[in-house]
């Protein structure tokens, strides 16, 4: 288990990450309008309403009428907003805060919200798929949230992240090292802990959309695993024959993708 703490990796495409710093306020506001600000009861008839129970969509099964607050369907979204306590809220949050930004980043703030949101459906369905007869509901960013970290891995596998290892020692490491581990442990524990009350399937499943949706909506020039794009400026005449060095404008730059 680890902690990441933060990277040191610039935003080189967007000033700010508006979409990131959103999710977080949002995910915040929902918690406290749902969870902190009412009583259990309603917060119960809220997590029973909006989180996503896979019975309902997948074996047609009814909730109480007093229940229902939106369409079934709409669940494979809102679910990921809800949150059980301030630790549940405030763990999937410093994930999206040290990951987030980059992904959105490589992306463009619009891709990056079609795909969160893409990842946090595919990562509910998945729970669904593999446990359709369930009756309770799924709640929380952590699908979403693990399809973010597999693009980072995709994306930025070389950067130094700084982690909490046993949650008491700061230190940095290229990010492939602990989000390669935590993407497996994700995997491990989907096949060997089946009673527990943490859906390994939604990280699974948001892992696999994070990974084969990353390629498909980056921005075109960011390169996959941190390589380094050639730009003409790069490129260095003194290893080059006298002829080409100087007359470099009847050469064609080979472009790196």
């Amino acid at each position: 288990m680890f902690v990441p703490l933060y990277d040191v990796n610039a935003l080189k495409h967007i000033k700010v990450q508006y979409v990131t710093l959103s999710l977080i306020a949002i995910n915040v506001i929902v918690w406290l309008v749902t969870d902190v600000a009412v009583s259990s009861e309603a917060s119960g008839r809220a997590t029973m309403g909006l989180g996503y129970i896979p019975a309902l969509l997948f074996e047609d099964r009814f909730l109480d009428p007093s229940l229902y607050m939106i369409p079934e369907n709409f669940t494979y979204i809102t679910y990921a907003f809800l949150h059980g306590d301030f630790w549940h809220l405030a763990g999937n949050m410093l994930f999206l805060w040290v990951f987030g930004d980059n992904v959105e980043d490589a992306m463009g703030h619009i891709k990056f919200l079609i795909f969160y949101l893409l990842c946090a459906a595919a990562a509910a369905w998945f729970h669904g798929f593999l446990d359709p007869s369930s009756t309770g509901p799924l709640i929380g960013a952590s699908g979403a949230i693990s399809g973010v970290v597999a693009s980072y891995f995709l994306l930025h596998p070389k950067v130094r992240v700084w982690v909490l290892i046993l949650w008491k020692i700061p230190v940095p490491v290229p990010a492939f090292i602990p989000l390669i581990l935590w993407i497996l442990q994700q995997f491990f524990m989907l096949v060997t802990d089946s009673g527990s009350n943490i859906s390994w399937a939604a990280h699974a499943g948001g892992i696999i959309a994070g990974l084969a949706l990353t390629p498909l909506l980056k921005r075109w020039g960011v390169p996959l695993f941190d390589r380094t794009i050639v730009s003409p400026k790069a490129v260095e005449h003194k290893d080059l024959p006298p002829a080409v060095a100087e007359e470099p404008q009847k050469t064609t730059p080979h472009w790196g993708r």
